[in-house]
């Protein structure tokens, strides 16, 4: 058991100091929206791209299929982003346009 905690020790305190989970990058997920994303997602109505993802017809209803189409969009782009891109890229979406909450 002590050998254990020797071991675990060093891993427990390198979780600790780095928060854990890491939080989205919102500023990041916006600039690779704009580099990625607005080319597609942009209506020809108004020029913006908000009009897209608030339409009342929208196929996104939740945090989970927000992420997921994020995924589905970064691999028919062949973008090859890291899971941390994607939430990301979802997290910004949400905070200005979905507001699905957390």
């Amino acid at each position: 058991m002590n050998r254990y905690l020797q071991l675990m020790a060093p891993a427990a305190l390198l979780l600790a100091s780095s928060g854990g989970v890491s939080a989205a990058d919102i500023a990041h997920g916006k600039t690779l929206h704009k580099e990625h994303c607005v080319a597609c997602h942009t209506s020809l109505t108004n020029g913006k791209p908000d009009s897209l993802y608030t339409r009342a017809d929208r196929r996104v209803t939740s945090l989970d299929g927000l992420r997921k189409q994020v995924r589905r969009c970064e691999l028919s782009l062949g973008l090859r982003w890291f899971d941390d891109d994607i939430d990301d890229v979802t997290a910004f979406l949400n905070q200005d346009f979905y507001r699905f909450g957390k």
